[in-house]
């Protein structure tokens, strides 16, 4: 075996000498990444123009204006997005659309690596335009996921499963290494964290009732004993911090792992909504399998429509052939070049994830640090830590108006918490991002979260965009609120016995208000107006 440090490179880089058995699993990856980018899209088309619109509660213009005074010329760089050209409604809903029909387009493999990019650019333009809304670590695996696709997916308009460009060994395993970094690195955050609850084994005991989105599946679990969330401390460990390292091991070690994983991820999924997260991570694990392990698993139909499909990517089987034409001499004599860009991007990931992760146990080990602030503003190369602390408690924020300044109607979520009889639901992988931001500004004060006193404003002006983001406007047949108010609640599942004599899923108890009233002044102006709210139980 050639071990020079060109052959080595080409082996690694070179789609040429890719993984011939991997082709199923990629395949596999590929239509799952483009279903989750299409979830992700699907919310924007009905949220994005009451979250950044123009009318909306965070409008891009003005964060990319707050950016463009600040950067400069480079803002382009700080904020990638194509809303730099505009960002008018009509703009907010194309790049929806565009990404939209690209993640289809994917999901169906069709011209897959041109659909990636254009789901990364159109994904990569809100996440960067979007402010509060955005950033979350799903986000950014989202992100690092779909640009680390760009090097795995094959060439061609429909290339099934391009048997002639097999994936390249390098992106399947910077693929491998998100997928282990998300969870080994998830479990150093909570050791790290100092959390007791992690500790003293107490951490899943009020986990279920206390995410952002809950299910009605996790209101059941909630009620098991002790000793079952005690052993979810003790799993959540071992999945994270040891089984983990399987995927370093040889090919049985990793199926095992996959074999692990897999419940461990679909129970989290059944049980609380953390939107597309927990799908892009059942995803990646494809990943650790191979051909023979999937055509195993596979009904016998199945595994020979796999087996026996051929593959149509720039042709037939014999159209892939290397022939002498003008085409196959320019690729032969650029595919050093090819292979020099791809080893220089994946290598700075893979550099900028590696320092981070160093850095989880070597803060002040100085590392250059150019390359990760370099790729920071892509969310390409991202440090993750779920759960580090545990919510203590669940806090919920409603929004209130009044047409008399003493009748309170609350406006109605669509899928957080809020009528105690109403059951809660599985969204996952959809993402309502307003309702999800309310859960993380419950956790602090109104100083840190405008953005809630902003919707009060959007409210009491009546905008269409932001009502939009509810169930419905209570005031749609009149008279319009004079008063908008954000009052927090606490929150518990109720008891098996309650549940069963009343029907009710939570009890709630009025804590007092979040964020101040606003009031329309009889010039039309809003001004804040100070209301004494008392506390009160209901059930």
């Amino acid at each position: 075996m050639d071990l020079s440090p060109a052959s080595t490179l080409g082996w690694f880089f070179d789609p040429q000498h890719g993984d011939r058995d991997r082709l199923l699993p990629r395949w596999l990856f590929l239509r799952a990444l483009g279903l989750i980018y299409f979830s992700a899209f699907f919310f924007l088309l009905f949220q994005i123009r009451g979250l950044i619109g123009p009318n909306g509660i965070l409008p891009a213009s003005e964060y990319l204006r707050a950016i463009s005074d600040y950067a400069g010329a480079g803002r382009f760089w700080y904020a990638p997005t194509l809303f730099w050209f505009s960002t008018g409604n009509h703009m907010l809903m194309a790049v929806c659309w565009i990404g939209l029909l690209a993640s289809i387009l994917l999901a169906i493999n069709i011209l897959p690596r041109g659909m990636l990019l254009a789901c990364f650019v159109c994904f990569l333009s809100f996440v960067s335009a979007a402010s509060d809304f955005s950033g979350y670590q799903s986000d950014g695996m989202l992100l690092e996921a779909g640009f680390l696709s760009l090097f795995l997916a094959p060439s061609g308009f429909r290339p099934r499963f391009a048997r002639h460009n097999p994936p390249m060994r390098a992106g399947i395993f910077l693929l491998l290494w998100e997928w282990f970094r998300i969870y080994f690195e998830s479990g150093v955050a909570k050791i790290r964290s100092g959390d007791p609850t992690w500790r003293n084994f107490t951490a899943m005991d009020n986990y279920y009732q206390n995410g952002p989105l809950p299910t009605w599946i996790g209101w059941y679990v909630q009620h098991f004993p002790h000793w079952f969330h005690a052993g979810t401390v003790v799993l959540t460990f071992a999945v994270e911090l040891l089984l983990v390292w399987m995927l370093f091991l040889p090919r049985r070690f990793r199926i095992i792992c996959f074999c692990i994983m897999t419940p461990f991820e679909i129970g989290i999924i059944l049980t609380a909504n953390y939107t597309f997260l927990n799908y892009i991570v059942l995803s990646l694990g494809f990943l650790l399998l191979d051909d023979r392990f999937v055509e195993w698993v596979l009904p016998r139909k199945v595994r020979d429509f796999f087996t026996s499909a051929p593959s149509v990517g720039t042709g037939s089987e014999a159209a892939a052939e290397k022939t002498k034409n003008w085409r196959s001499v320019w690729r032969e004599r650029l595919r050093p070049l090819r292979t020099a860009i791809a080893g220089a991007f994946l290598g700075v990931v893979f550099y900028a994830t590696t320092a981070q992760l160093i850095w989880m146990f070597l803060p002040t080990l100085p590392l250059p640090m150019s390359p990760v602030s370099a790729l920071e503003p892509f969310r390409i190369a991202n440090r993750y830590g779920l759960f580090a602390v545990m919510t203590p408690e669940r806090l919920e924020i409603e929004f209130q108006g009044s047409s008399d300044g003493k009748t309170w109607i609350p406006y109605p979520f669509r899928y957080k918490p809020q009528d105690v009889k109403k059951a809660p639901g599985i969204y996952a992988p959809y993402q309502p991002r307003f309702d999800w931001n309310l859960w993380f500004a419950s956790l602090g004060g109104w100083r840190q979260n405008r953005f809630v006193l902003w919707a009060e404003e959007r409210l009491l002006q009546d905008d269409a965009d932001v009502l939009h983001l509810f169930v419905g406007n209570p005031f749609a047949r009149g008279p319009q609120p004079i008063a908008v108010r954000a009052v927090i609640y606490q929150y518990w599942f109720t008891d098996e016995k309650t549940k069963r004599e009343t029907g009710d899923w939570w009890r709630r108890e009025l804590l007092g208000a979040y964020a101040p009233a606003l009031e329309r002044q009889p010039d039309g102006r809003i001004g804040i107006v100070d209301l004494p709210i008392a506390r009160q139980s209901q059930q």
